[in-house]
């Protein structure tokens, strides 16, 4: 069973649930949902940090990464995370075709 880490902006939070489940029910995935609720929330900066640190944990623990790239929008935290999972080597899938691949 292939271990699946999501990556994408908490904007689509909602879809990554979604995604997250599919990935599960239809493929097989274990997924590593990385989903959290910020809006309206004062996390203070050690508070984020933590999250971050977690979150890159989780890219260590999986075989690859499934990025939530909705309409194309890759923002700069989740293009650090895919960076971070090419150079430990884990696989890289993209929700939607990026336009640049085309």
């Amino acid at each position: 069973m292939k271990v699946i880490a999501l990556c994408g902006s908490m904007k689509y939070q909602n879809e990554m649930i979604k995604i997250a489940r599919n990935l599960e029910v239809t493929f097989g995935y274990c997924v590593l949902q990385c989903v959290y609720d910020f809006a309206g929330r004062n996390d203070t900066k050690l508070e984020r940090e933590k999250i971050i640190r977690a979150h890159f944990k989780k890219i260590d623990l999986s075989d690859a990464i499934y990025v939530i790239n909705i309409d194309g929008f890759i923002g700069e935290s989740t293009q650090k995370e895919i960076n971070y999972a090419l150079r430990k080597k884990k696989e890289v899938f993209y929700h939607e075709e990026r336009k640049e691949d085309n």
